[in-house]
């Protein structure tokens, strides 16, 4: 396939500080899990080319960071940052840590802020959204129940998944999940066949050890 036939979806990651986001973002990208790592600064960027069906898809994935965070003024971060975060977005990873219930909570306000900022002509209905729950290895430290994260999902009409960055658990299953759901909504909006995705061997299935609605 020509590098003109490649298809790229632009992916974020929203979330609250520490609930794993570049790390699920450096697992996908480089296989790798830097548990030094720290975030200071505010996106980060980075693109893994998979194939669906015979597809070359690249997906652009985007971090946020201090201006999604509750108490932190989005007017701090100069708009054309944020308006060039959100341009030409196609699908957002809603990330939580399962070990830190307030992560759990401010879903919500992350929601709102989404919302906020894809009004046109609603954009908002063309996005895919998925839920993940991150850290579900350590379960030990669980502070938001599967079926907490199940319900919230259902209730949003999102997909829901829990994963683990740093013991590789439903990493790629969820940016597959997130990449086939894109291209299927592409083949709606077309009706186009190039577009259209059979449920084939390619497709990832999530690891018995964490959770998918």
């Amino acid at each position: 396939m020509s590098k003109a036939d490649e298809y790229v979806f632009k992916i974020l990651l929203i979330g609250d500080r520490d609930v794993g986001k570049t790390k699920i973002l450096d697992r996908f990208s480089d296989g790798v899990f830097d548990s030094m790592s720290i975030s200071y600064i505010r996106v980060k960027l980075h693109s893994r080319s998979i194939e669906l069906d015979g597809k070359i898809v690249k997906l652009q994935i985007w971090v946020s960071f201090d201006w999604f965070k509750p108490g932190i003024l989005e007017v701090e971060v100069h708009p054309s940052v944020i308006d060039r975060y959100y341009k030409g977005v196609m699908g957002i990873m809603l990330i939580y840590d399962i070990c830190n219930a307030k992560s759990f909570d401010n879903i919500k306000h992350h929601i709102r802020s989404i919302e906020r900022h894809i009004q046109i002509e609603g954009a908002f209905r063309d996005v895919e959204i998925m839920l993940l729950g991150n850290k579900c290895d350590i379960e030990d430290e669980r502070q938001v129940h599967k079926d907490t994260g199940e319900r919230f999902a259902a209730e949003h009409g999102m997909k829901f998944m829990e994963v683990s960055a740093r013991a590789s658990i439903n990493i790629e299953e969820a940016f597959f999940t997130l990449a086939r759901q894109i291209m299927n909504r592409k083949e709606d909006a077309t009706g186009s066949d190039d577009c259209t995705l059979e449920d084939g061997s390619d497709e990832l299935r999530p690891k018995n050890s964490c959770v998918v609605q």
